[in-house]
């Protein structure tokens, strides 16, 4: 099983820019699903409706979230209405939508489960706890977890906390592409960070001149996604369908 992991999508133009070429990626990789962080999607912060239809129809099969997850009043029927739409599982029973989610491929089956940090974060359920339960809901060997956090010690740690329990660990959140793709204990396919599909020439997405101002300034700036060539991050990732082991992970970065 091949499946394609994409880096915070950040933007519609992001958006449509991925899905133009998404044909290719699936093809060049021999990508069988294809999960992308949805959170930043929307044009603003947040993911919408409408963002959410625009990966959704490009060929995207599952939407992650992360902290602007409910930054949209709007969502909040979608999350509960769609069951490949997922926010961080850790938000808590009592927030809306589900925390993962089980693609039925017929002869084989893939969970995909989103997950935040606590650093730096907001204050949510324990992730190490929470994803040790949902484990135990869970009947397939093939398993995908994207962990939407700050830092860098927290997701290495979760990644080695589950080397060997799950096919892989791909972090989100920071925008900024790692070079520590690796298999741990010959299982478990690891990135710290898979970086950011959205406008290059920018600082995490916003207009850089934006960003410059506010730091050189510090009076409070509107924050404008830029404009211009959109760069794609993502990680292959080749998956043993009946022992769930990840044989290889490759980054993307064009």
């Amino acid at each position: 099983m091949n499946i394609l992991f994409v880096g915070d999508i950040v933007g519609q133009n992001a958006c449509r820019d991925f899905t133009a070429i998404l044909p290719g990626l699936k093809q060049r990789y021999g990508i069988d699903v294809t999960v992308v962080n949805g959170e930043n999607s929307a044009d603003g912060n947040g993911i919408t409706p409408y963002s959410a239809d625009l990966l959704l129809s490009g060929g995207v099969d599952v939407i992650t979230g992360g902290n602007h997850s409910f930054k949209r009043a709007e969502m909040t029927s979608l999350f509960e209405e769609s069951s490949i739409i997922i926010r961080p599982a850790n938000y808590g029973d009592g927030c809306a939508g589900k925390g993962f989610c089980i693609l039925d491929l017929g002869s084989r089956s893939l969970a995909v489960i989103n997950l935040i940090g606590t650093t730096y974060m907001q204050a949510v359920d324990n992730p190490f706890h929470c994803i040790d339960k949902i484990l135990k809901e869970i009947d397939t060997k093939n398993i995908l977890v994207d962990f939407h956090c700050e830092t860098t010690s927290e997701k290495k740690a979760l990644g080695y906390y589950l080397a060997g329990r799950v096919s892989a660990v791909v972090g989100t959140h920071t925008h900024v592409q790692t070079a520590d793709e690796c298999i741990l204990e010959n299982h478990t396919g690891y990135i710290t960070d898979v970086g950011m599909t959205g406008v290059h020439e920018s600082v995490l997405g916003v207009d850089k001149d934006i960003i410059i101002a506010r730091l050189t300034t510090y009076y409070p700036q509107r924050h404008i996604y830029a404009k211009g060539r959109t760069t794609v991050n993502a990680v292959a990732l080749e998956i043993d369908q009946k022992s769930g082991a990840c044989r290889s992970i490759k980054r993307i970065f064009e």
